[in-house]
């Protein structure tokens, strides 16, 4: 086997699921990267071998690094965060915690937190990049969740999701641990 054949593999399988993701004909893609329309069809059949710009033209169509396109290895099917995993990125003036418990990569990404806020916590949250979105579900207590600065009040088994590119921050300002978790879907 030539030392190039995984990587032009790993190219066609690449391009062709980005361009399925995008549901972008093969004219489209083209259009949008500036090549023509017979390289994306020898590139997504594993044939041809297009030069390091036409790549790099590809790549920036589709949204995504130039090493995405050549990475040979495959993410697997399941990714497993076991317990002595998950890390802690949040603490508390009273104990809280904020735990990112799994992520995926590259874009779109999605967190999973657990957060654990102690009675008169806050958490302050920079907006995050346009387009992301957080998901919140409150198995415990009471959040207190401002978007905008705009608060609302979430109680135990309530689900909320909310814009995660505007300034925005968890808080519990009653007298019970408030646990929830939380998706962020980075698009």
């Amino acid at each position: 086997m030539k030392e190039s054949e995984p990587v032009g593999e790993a190219v066609a399988r690449t391009v062709r699921a980005l361009r399925s993701e995008h549901a972008w004909s093969l004219d489209q893609l083209a259009g949008r990267a500036g090549v023509s329309k017979g390289v994306l069809v020898a590139l997504e059949q594993g044939r041809g071998n297009p030069n390091l710009g036409t790549l790099v033209r590809i790549a920036d169509a589709l949204g995504v690094p130039l090493t995405r396109l050549v990475q040979v290895e495959e993410e697997p099917p399941v990714r497993v965060f076991p317990a002595d995993r998950h890390v802690v990125l949040w603490r508390g003036p009273s104990g809280g915690r904020g735990t990112l418990l799994a992520g995926s990569d590259p874009r779109p990404s999605v967190e999973l937190w657990e957060w654990e806020i102690q009675p008169g916590e806050p958490h302050e949250s920079d907006a995050h990049i346009p387009g992301t979105r957080e998901i919140a579900y409150v198995e415990r207590g009471t959040l207190t969740l401002t978007v905008d600065g705009k608060r609302h009040v979430i109680g135990t088994g309530t689900a909320v999701v909310f814009a995660g590119d505007r300034p925005h921050s968890y808080g519990n300002e009653h007298d019970e641990v408030c646990r929830f978790f939380l998706a962020v879907l980075d698009l």
